[in-house]
């Protein structure tokens, strides 16, 4: 039996990719309910047919609540009889934010602190955070907020009384919400050029599913106030293109409305976007001092002195961690025959190749 059975899980930004892989992982097990919280009403109904369609004997699990984590009193309304939380609403796309960066403060700073004070009033037994490696270093609006988030999480977990709270950062997810791949797929059908913006750029690599290992390691062996990351490799932008090229070539120009120019897809580079970094970051060297192995993941503990800080004096460094920065240039870089069949597993390319996803062969 596990920690979830019988208990309720609420899911912030429940009907985006991140909310369907947890709900799809808890569905089918001992878990007594799901609530689904976010402000889309249309997502929600399509994901309240789809479910009682496809597991009609688990559908009934799943709780829709519409709110928004911008309104205090929306989170409130939402908490009584929650047991644990997965905070996964957020605004998250760089250009978008770098555009509207008041609008990335109010969904991803104030409607996190709302959704934690609303959970520590409600007693929920913990809240796991969704972050982002954008948050280690920030240079983007998207980033910068995700990095607030972290704050206000690890600062609210010093007074959260019986709520943990914890973090978990993410490199980049394939084909969830806001990811290239479908984008390129997309392009090779339509007998059109593979556009990406900097060839050398790294980016961390995971699944859907790798993301919500992370996420039940949280629950299960987190403590108050870690932030929890996972051991990913990573890939150049580059290497990204060619395995989902050598993937899809021979859908090129499927759907296109004349016969293409070249015989297979070309990749054409169009530049950084707003707010990109060439690599990403998922731990900082200050964050390295004091990490802890544990595995396939990396545990952040809090710093919980207080601000007397003549307490804690002391002569000398403490020893520290060999470790140092972890990002996208210095974990185990793929080639593209790794990513290929890194890309290749996933239950979404699966069923584009096959032809039960969006494509008809």
């Amino acid at each position: 039996m596990s920690v979830f059975a019988g208990k309720t899980l609420m899911i912030t930004g429940g009907t985006g990719s991140f909310g369907n892989a947890v709900l799809n992982r808890f569905l089918m097990t001992d878990i007594a309910e799901i609530r689904i919280f976010s402000r889309d009403e249309k997502k929600q109904d399509d994901m309240r047919h789809e479910y009682q369609v496809k597991y009609p004997e688990y559908a009934s699990k799943i709780k829709f609540f519409i709110g928004d984590v911008r309104n205090l009193q929306s989170c409130r309304n939402a908490m009584p009889g929650v047991d644990y939380i997965f905070h996964a609403a957020a605004l998250k796309q760089v250009p978008s934010c770098e555009f509207f960066p008041m609008e990335a403060v109010k969904t991803n700073v104030i409607g996190t602190d709302n959704v934690l004070t609303a959970a520590i009033e409600a007693k929920v037994g913990a809240v796991i955070c969704l972050s982002t490696d954008k948050a280690a270093y920030p240079i983007n609006a998207m980033g910068i907020t995700k990095a607030i988030e972290e704050k206000i999480a690890v600062a609210k977990s010093r007074y959260s009384g019986e709520t943990k709270i914890c973090c978990t950062r993410y490199g980049n997810v394939m084909c969830s919400r806001g990811s290239v791949i479908p984008l390129w797929i997309d392009q090779i059908r339509n007998g059109n050029p593979i556009t990406l913006t900097e060839p050398k750029m790294t980016r961390f690599i995971m699944s859907l599913e790798e993301a919500v290992d992370l996420v039940l390691f949280a629950f299960e062996h987190g403590q108050n106030g870690d932030i929890l990351v996972q051991k990913a490799p990573a890939c150049t932008i580059q290497t990204q293109a060619e395995a989902v090229k050598e993937l899809f070539k021979h859908q090129f120009g499927k759907t296109a409305d004349k016969k293409p120019e070249t015989a297979e897809p070309e990749i054409k580079v169009i530049g950084i976007r707003h707010g990109e970094k060439m690599y990403e970051t998922l731990l900082t060297n200050e964050e390295c001092a004091k990490a802890e192995d544990m595995g396939n993941f990396y545990r952040v503990p809090a710093d919980n002195r207080t601000l007397n800080y003549d307490k804690y004096f002391k002569e000398g460094e403490a020893e520290r961690n060999t470790l140092t920065e972890f990002n996208s240039n210095n974990t185990r870089i793929l080639n593209v025959q790794e990513t290929m069949d890194k890309i290749g597993a996933l239950e979404y390319i699966k069923k584009e190749l096959s032809g039960e996803g969006n494509f008809v062969q």
